[in-house]
């Protein structure tokens, strides 16, 4: 039995030709899971080591991105390159990339090529598109995805007009897909059932993320109704303003909505048939969330999460970004900590969310700089000095 102390993906071999955030953010979750992450990086690097940062090449959002991978640095339009990513991909149980269709065949790295190397290889392309549609070679980043897949006209009965969300969301949901299917097709291979291609495109995945709920009438054939979830494209539905703040006040329950107008003074509406049943108050949430915030700036912040706490209504302040790491939750269960990055310095780690306990997370290593990792990973997998020299693109020591 191999030694599991990294992590349950001890073992498990990730070559990541993936760059920006949809891969990136994929390979750190399985890298985190004790996966040995080789990064393989053009000349010019990931781009988002260009981001903000206090060390050029290590920008905020690649120290954590990034961590538990090593960095190789390739470039694939040369042919020595080419031969030491194909030694690479031989011993590896994983690819992934985040290519379109066409560039990676150029490369020669496509599912064909690579299988060829390695039988028992799993594969994942991360695409903008389904591979097999009219958009396959389109580029795609998270804006597109956000207007295309629906997502951006969600605004439009609250906003009036269509908005992105502040957040790479599909970007994120697209990597968390990735690290479904490649567990998957890992589980697939180890029970027998070999190597395989795994597509995951952003535009299918935001689709399908977007009508989990608002699919809704429209779910059945012929449609009862059109898309779409009422208690979710509402105006009123929005954080509340209290007396010194912002909150979230979400009756939910029979019981939950009994006890909110019984403690705001509408007691009238105890037990009223109009809202006394999930049933009833299926279509009314605009006249309830109205209601919510009208009462909501009669009291503190700190008055509505002591009423709520107690009386088991879903509540909670709103927290800014700059504001999460003193949360007392937050701080409990150490979600943040400090750490010492060799070039950048001092940075705040947001550990994995998961935990396992036996292999509890921990960073085994930072954020690489570019290239770190170049000798030592090339020559693990087999290549002479020579060859080291030639796929680097550096005359001979």
């Amino acid at each position: 039995m191999p030694d599991l102390s990294d992590g349950p993906l001890t073992g498990l071999k990730i070559i990541d030709l993936t760059t920006v955030i949809m891969g990136p953010y994929a390979t750190q979750m399985l890298g985190d899971l004790g996966a040995d992450v080789i990064k393989v990086e053009p000349p010019r690097g990931d781009s988002v080591r260009a981001s903000v940062g206090r060390e050029k090449g290590i920008s905020g959002s690649f120290l954590n991105l990034n961590r538990n991978k090593r960095s190789i640095v390739l470039d694939l339009t040369k042919e020595p390159a080419k031969r030491a990513l194909t030694k690479l991909i031989a011993q590896a149980d994983v690819v992934v990339h985040n290519l379109r269709p066409k560039v990676i065949a150029r490369a020669g790295f496509d599912y064909a090529a690579v299988a060829k190397m390695n039988p028992n290889i799993i594969y994942c392309a991360a695409t903008g598109f389904g591979s097999e549609g009219p958009y396959a070679d389109k580029p795609a980043y998270d804006d597109l995805i956000q207007a295309s897949s629906g997502m951006a006209a969600m605004y439009v009965p609250v906003r009036g007009e269509p908005a992105y969300a502040p957040t790479v969301i599909c970007d994120k949901l697209a990597g968390q897909s990735i690290v479904n299917a490649v567990l998957a097709a890992v589980l697939h291979r180890e029970r027998g059932g070999g190597g395989q291609s795994v597509e995951v495109p952003m535009f299918e995945s935001a689709i399908a993320f977007n009508l989990v709920e608002h699919l809704a009438a429209a779910a059945f054939s012929p449609p009862l109704g059109k898309t779409g979830y009422h208690r979710l494209q509402i105006p009123e539905r929005k954080p509340y303003k209290t007396r010194d703040g912002y909150i979230c006040i979400l009756p939910y329950s029979d019981r939950n909505w009994s006890d909110y107008f019984d403690f705001v003074g509408r007691k009238e509406l105890v037990g009223h048939p109009r809202y006394a049943t999930l049933a009833s108050r299926g279509s009314l949430f605009h006249e309830l969330y109205a209601m919510v915030d009208e009462d909501a700036g009669k009291l503190t912040t700190a008055e509505w999460l002591a009423f709520c706490d107690k009386a088991d209504i879903p509540c909670m302040p709103i927290i800014g970004l700059d504001d999460i790491h003193a949360d007392p939750h937050v701080q409990a269960v150490g979600l943040f900590e400090e750490a010492e990055h060799p070039v950048a310095g001092p940075y705040r780690v947001v550990r994995s969310p998961l935990r396992f306990s036996a292999t509890p997370f921990r960073v085994r290593s930072h954020a690489p700089q570019l290239g770190q990792h170049n000798d030592e990973v090339l020559a693990e997998a087999g290549l002479s000095n020579e060859e080291i020299d030639a796929a680097l693109g550096r005359a001979p020591a």
